[in-house]
């Protein structure tokens, strides 16, 4: 292996792990669920997939020249699932109307704790009954 790619595979593996510690760091301090979900699903996945591609490069060189092609089916896969994941799961934190910053939450911009009723979301019936967001299907 030549040293300069093993500079190369150093230099990926260091942004891929700065990458997955921001995004483990946004994942906790982060104040909401929608900006809780960015985080992880933008760093963390450039920061695997960059750990990914120095891996490819380094058993690439090992392997005499033919390369390798594990490490980029898994980093194919990431780059789909990730961003059709996130978006389901933003999608059901919108249909559930899942409080975010400003929205009148503990912590946000919209109130301070304790200053009354939250305005975020209307009172649900005990059956959650009579509700229908836009993409749901009346039964008749």
């Amino acid at each position: 292996m030549s040293s300069a790619s093993e500079a190369l595979v150093a230099a990926l593996l260091v942004i891929g792990a700065l990458f997955v510690l921001l995004g483990a760091i946004g994942l906790a301090r982060l104040p909401d669920f929608l900006t809780r979900l960015h985080a992880p699903t933008k760093a963390t996945t450039l920061g695997v997939g960059s750990l990914l591609l120095a891996s490819a490069i380094h058993f690439s060189d090992l392997a005499g020249g033919r390369i390798s092609l594990h490490e980029l089916a898994v980093a194919c896969f990431l780059f789909v699932t990730a961003p059709v994941s996130a978006h389901l799961l933003a999608k059901a934190a919108l249909h559930r109307r899942a409080p975010t910053m400003g929205s009148g939450t503990p912590g946000g911009a919209g109130r301070e704790a304790g200053e009354g009723p939250s305005t975020s979301a209307p009172p649900a019936s005990a059956s959650g009954a009579g509700r229908l967001a836009d993409n749901d299907v009346a039964r008749t």
